[in-house]
């Protein structure tokens, strides 16, 4: 299963490990979107950025 991931709120003033995280996932301005598998390694870069992102599934 895919999953699309898009970036809502601006990361500004949270740490730099969710900065490269986000970087990692291919999100660079608010509203930019990727789609990835859905994969532990994913899974867990979206749960570490939660509050900045939001998560639909894609078929």
């Amino acid at each position: 299963m895919k999953i699309k991931v898009t970036l809502t709120k601006s990361p500004i003033g949270y740490s730099k490990a969710q900065h490269k995280v986000l970087q990692a996932l291919g999100l660079g301005k608010v509203g930019s979107s990727t789609v990835h598998e859905d994969s532990p390694n994913i899974l867990g870069m979206i749960h570490k950025c939660m509050h900045l992102v939001t998560v639909e599934q894609v078929q």
